[in-house]
């Protein structure tokens, strides 16, 4: 409980539109988990404005804020310092406000995907074999550079646009294959982990059609879309006889950190919160 006197921490998370966020039902539900006499705020903000809005929020009593689609590149730009792995993916989604007003970027997106599997995916390691990953925007950089991280020995990356994934295999180094998107049903047979980041399946785009009829049994799927929970891709998976983790668990176990900053209090990620999210 916040002391009489005591500034009410605040956060909140910031894009343009953020209607759709379902960050604040998050938050607001471990405020009220762990007691915590806090409030976290959508805040729709344009990127002509960003700066501004970043530099006057520490002074209005906001410990941080989570940005979001599409400031997270301009965000790394405009902090003060940057850790490793926000440098190393381009992009921020986490910024903690310090006593004096700077700014700090952070990018917890990896590791909300490796916290993810290793919740929900029994015996998952990312040594075990060959990971590939469908998309070369944002969501892989994040998801790439958690891999390397955890010690997967070569990742197969394919784009619709090769361009795309060529800048990531310059960018991320020699554990990096691209493969032409048409040709990526030959690498299935090697992989260990099969990531799609793209946003194709997701509710109203169209479906994602690669074929994975060449996975090994044992290889998992997981995909960072989360609306629907169970994609297509998923559920081709599951009948294939894959282990599969949907995406909303990534979206959830990311904002752990963040919390745990601003609020003081390390947050549980259990079926509670995922229930609510999903209803958000």
């Amino acid at each position: 409980m916040t002391a009489q006197g005591e500034q009410i921490p605040l956060a909140g998370v910031i894009g343009q539109p953020i209607h759709h966020s379902k960050s604040p039902a998050l938050h607001a539900h471990w405020l009220g988990r762990y007691g915590i006499r806090g409030h976290y705020i959508p805040m729709p903000v344009a990127a002509e404005d960003l700066s501004d809005v970043l530099r006057a929020l520490p002074r209005m009593g906001f410990r941080g804020v989570n940005i979001t689609i599409p400031h997270k590149e301009v965000a790394v730009t405009l902090a003060d310092s940057v850790s490793d792995r926000a440098a190393l993916i381009g992009a921020a989604n986490t910024l903690t406000f310090r006593a004096d007003g700077s700014i700090h970027a952070d990018n917890t997106d990896g590791y909300g995907f490796v916290a993810n599997l290793k919740q929900n995916a029994s015996g998952w390691r990312a040594a075990a074999g060959p990971a590939i990953v469908l998309g070369a925007g944002g969501a892989a950089r994040a998801v790439i550079s958690a891999l390397l991280n955890e010690g997967v020995p070569r990742i197969v990356l394919t784009n619709r646009t090769r361009a795309r994934s060529d800048m990531l295999k310059d960018h991320f180094g020699g554990r990096i294959k691209v493969v032409d998107w048409t040709r990526v049903a030959e690498f299935m047979e090697e992989a260990a982990t099969l990531v799609n980041t793209t946003s194709l399946g997701m509710t109203g785009k169209p479906e994602l059609s690669v074929d994975i009829s060449g996975l090994p049994t044992t290889a998992l799927v997981t995909d960072i879309v989360y609306t629907p929970l169970r994609t297509g891709l998923l559920e081709r998976a599951q009948a294939h006889g894959c282990q599969t983790v949907d995406g909303l668990g990534m979206l959830i176990h990311q904002a752990v950190p963040g919390f745990e900053t601003w609020f003081g209090q390390r947050p549980e990620v259990d079926d509670a919160v995922r229930s609510v999210v999903l209803n958000a």
